[in-house]
């Protein structure tokens, strides 16, 4: 399965672990685990800690168009590790990093990139 190369993802962005988004989503800690589980976050461990993305959340709440995009990129047979990659980087074809354009309102954009590295 051939993968887009992409750059290392920028370093300014701003990484929540899961005590941040607790406070910052009001929830508790097995409901944001359950957001992690249920793919409408993903997370990477960073130095033994889970952390999300910033970029991940908006008005407070998971980007709602997140979730159907992680799912096409599982489908397409992304580990969690490649799918936080991709979102995070540069993307050719897109001109900007997919969560990037997700966040722009590109979504179906996003998925069909997204579903066609799967091939």
């Amino acid at each position: 399965m051939a993968k887009s190369p992409a750059a290392a993802p920028a370093p300014e962005i701003r990484w929540l672990t899961v005590p941040d988004l607790v406070e910052l989503l009001g929830i508790g800690v097995s409901k944001v685990r359950r957001l992690i589980e249920d793919r409408a976050l993903l997370a990477s461990r960073i130095d033994g800690v889970w952390q999300v993305p910033e970029l991940f959340l908006r008005d407070g709440e998971p980007l709602p168009e997140l979730r159907g995009t992680l799912i096409v990129l599982f489908d397409s047979g992304f580990t969690d590790d490649e799918a936080m990659h991709w979102l995070l980087s540069q993307e050719e074809s897109l001109g900007t990093t997919p969560i990037d354009a997700l966040r722009a309102g590109r979504k179906a954009e996003v998925r069909r990139i997204a579903q066609a590295l799967g091939f």
